[in-house]
């Protein structure tokens, strides 16, 4: 394993690129501030989604003010599986996954049991903003358990993974995969514990993996390696990514996907503000990538010419 602060030297070299100038750059230049609720609320998110026509988790419920926490249970009562997370919720905070249910009990993703008074008094907690961006008074949605596609099952810890995919102005310019792990209790967040495994933008496979403050070439829970594994529906994936841009407007952003089993390429969120642990999963910097998408950006203009020159420029160095 190579330490964290050695790749970072060699990455500077490469043009990593950091947080102000990522913020200053493209953040303030190509997104405009009165887009971001388009992304900061997951519920806008799927709504904007389900009228495009991409595919999304099925909502089951939404909880928006105090009193709707007394019908939980009977709005739970039909699924034996469920997601609740914060509508403005960010870094995975405050999401439950429950993968079943033991007697009165519900059994979440990490194998332990929560009651229905600690279910509802957490959705409490959701609608009173401790999880949202800027403490504000939040809603609580209740959707489909994501089925993860089986390519993953040897190399994740019992949550669903999913692939993040930096966008430039419509073109996708830096892709990982986020694996659960048990220090991340089954969740797909890096700042938890999970991994992330760079992605070859040209053919979905993927690379070596960030845990932590190490470079890793296998999962640390099943031992299996994290490197050349094929994505599925990788050209689905490249195109729904792409398409971002049109469905927001916003030039500098992050989609995160998951693969359902059975219904495939699913879209989990935007996010206007994307981190950067993305480049040393990659071991490439984003700013070279960034910089020749706005050298060629005028001929740039269909969703296919978009994905053609990610996958000529973007190609993983052997």
């Amino acid at each position: 394993m190579m330490g964290l602060l050695g790749v970072a030297r060699t990455l500077r070299e490469r043009g990593v690129m950091g947080i102000n100038e990522r913020n200053a750059e493209f953040n303030l230049v190509y997104n405009e501030r009165a887009r971001y609720p388009l992304v900061d609320d997951k519920l806008l998110t799927k709504e904007l989604a389900t009228k495009a026509g991409a595919a999304v988790p099925r909502l089951y419920g939404v909880i928006e003010i105090q009193h709707q926490v007394e019908t939980l249970a009977a709005l739970l009562a039909d699924y034996q599986d469920f997601v609740i997370k914060p509508a403005r919720g960010s870094q995975g905070d405050g999401i439950v996954v429950v993968v079943g249910r033991s007697r009165n009990s519900y059994r979440l993703a990490d194998g332990a049991l929560m009651e229905q008074a600690e279910l509802e008094f957490h959705v409490s907690n959701i609608l009173s903003g401790i999880f949202s961006l800027g403490e504000q008074i939040d809603r609580a949605m209740i959707e489909y358990r994501v089925n993860f596609d089986p390519v993953f099952e040897r190399i994740t810890y019992r949550g669903v993974p999913d692939i993040r995919i930096i966008v430039f102005v419509g073109v996708p310019v830096m892709a990982m995969v986020r694996l659960p792990t048990r220090a991340a209790k089954g969740k797909a967040n890096l700042h938890q514990g999970a991994i992330g495994s760079g992605v070859d933008i040209a053919t979905g496979c993927t690379l070596t993996a960030v845990w932590r403050d190490q470079i890793v070439t296998e999962h640390p829970d099943t031992g299996n390696p994290v490197q050349g594994v094929q994505i599925p529906h990788w050209d689905r994936l490249l195109e729904i990514a792409a398409q971002s841009y049109e469905l927001t407007g916003l030039g500098y952003l992050g989609i995160d996907i998951v693969l359902d089993r059975g219904l495939g390429p699913l879209i989990l969120e935007l996010n206007a503000r994307p981190g950067l642990n993305i480049q040393i999963a990659n071991r490439a910097g984003l700013r070279a990538r960034l910089d020749a998408v706005l050298a060629h950006r005028a001929r740039l203009v269909s969703i296919a010419d978009r994905v053609a020159f990610a996958r000529e420029r973007f190609a993983a160095v052997a």
